[in-house]
């Protein structure tokens, strides 16, 4: 018995666009640090960024780890040596450390980047007892 296997190899032709724009983050990990819970504007940061590269940046997609990290995008393309911001903020409704991740995906030479928050929120204090009612001056009252 004879047995002849052929290998047939396909390349796809890979091109590189030397010019392509690159996003460069000033930083690509926020510490937000510790924060009481309720406290808005502590759960909130923006990411800076340039493009570096040689052709208009968009950026197509913008998606938190989770629906409690909420990133805002810009829309508009970033020109080549400009600068724009990703606005992110986190749900600080919820206690306790978190580490989430933005992934953006744009046309950039690194198609997907990731960037990332992280920090701790305190629980706000709570209320000890029910609360006091006055006495309304208004109510009737039993003789």
């Amino acid at each position: 018995t004879i047995c002849i296997f052929s290998f047939s190899i396909c390349q796809e032709e890979v091109v590189i666009n030397y010019n392509a724009p690159q996003i460069t983050f000033e930083k690509e990990i926020i510490d937000l640090g510790e924060f009481m819970q309720y406290d808005d504007p502590s759960s909130k940061c923006e990411f800076t960024f340039t493009n570096t590269g040689k052709e208009p940046l968009i950026i197509s997609k913008c998606k938190g780890s989770c629906g409690c990290t909420v990133p805002e995008c810009p829309k508009e393309p970033i020109l080549p040596g400009e600068s724009s911001t990703i606005k992110v903020n986190y749900d600080e409704k919820r206690v306790g450390s978190f580490n989430k991740s933005i992934t953006i995906t744009s046309n950039a030479k690194n198609v997907t980047k990731i960037i990332k928050i992280k920090g701790k929120i305190i629980a706000a204090k709570k209320d000890i007892g029910a609360p006091v009612k006055k006495e309304s001056i208004l109510a009737p009252k039993a003789n």
